[in-house]
């Protein structure tokens, strides 16, 4: 069995690499990742620039593959350039930062690496782990974090999903590892509304003139069941299953049109 691991940390991400060590007695394992750094590019593609391919060796001198663009990129790389067929699973992480709620969902590059994988029919797994210290969530490459139980959860669910597959009209999961877990079972929870609350800072420049950064504050009213508050408040694992098809009510909109 063969597995394609990815991120949007780059490729020689700490996570990564837990994320290899975790599950690599139990298939092969082909990482495929950015080279640098690509978080909160979503799904993105890159269409207006040349892109490379570049072979690097991972910290336990395994062998790996950079590319210069996004994780979506990386990800149609790994598929069809360099494996040449599709694997039984495929896992974007282990994310440093949690991804929680729905309105960061699609802004996320380790869900937009697990979505493209997913499009293909692929099982696929995006897994992040809870970092209280914000300054290390954008780092690229190696990162002072004990992956170690988020890497024992994951290989939990890989047996899981190389055994059974994913439920039918589930295209992926969305796994979340809190930093102090109580337990080590699977809190199956639904998207909370978002994981901040947007803050724009504007600077100006030594010419006076303004120029602005995007932040944001921790959001912090999550109801009981979603991922948020499983995470945050019961610092249990979560998983939340996603489809792709974002049709809504298609009979309650002929309604409406009436």
């Amino acid at each position: 069995m063969k597995a394609l691991i990815s991120n949007d940390d780059g490729v020689n991400a700490t996570g990564i690499l837990a994320a290899k060590n975790a599950i690599e007695d139990l298939c092969d394992v082909y990482v495929v990742a950015p080279e640098t750094q690509q978080s909160g590019i979503g799904h993105a593609i890159t269409l207006y620039d040349p892109l490379r391919i570049n072979p690097t060796t991972l910290r336990d001198k395994s062998q790996a593959y950079g590319v210069t663009g996004t994780p979506t990129d990386a990800v149609t790389f790994g598929l069809f350039e360099i494996m040449g067929e599709k694997p039984d699973i495929m896992i974007s992480g282990i994310n440093t930062g949690f991804n929680i709620g729905k309105a960061e969902l699609t802004t996320s590059g380790t869900i937009g690496a697990a979505l493209e994988a997913a499009s293909f029919g692929i099982p696929s797994i995006a897994i992040s782990q809870e970092v209280t210290r914000d300054y290390i969530k954008f780092e690229n490459g190696t990162v002072d974090i004990d992956f170690s139980f988020a890497g024992k959860m994951l290989k939990k669910l890989v047996k899981i999903v190389l055994k059974k597959g994913l439920p039918e009209g589930i295209d992926l999961l969305n796994v979340n590892i809190p930093e102090n877990p109580v337990d080590e079972e699977f809190e199956v929870a639904k998207l909370g509304n978002r994981m901040y609350t947007p803050i724009i800072q504007r600077r100006l420049d030594p010419r006076g003139k303004p120029y602005y950064w995007i932040g944001g504050d921790p959001y912090n009213s999550d109801c009981e069941g979603t991922d948020g508050h499983c995470l945050k408040k019961l610092n249990k694992a979560t998983i939340t299953p996603l489809t792709i098809d974002l049709t809504g009510d298609m009979d309650l909109i002929k309604e409406w049109l009436k």
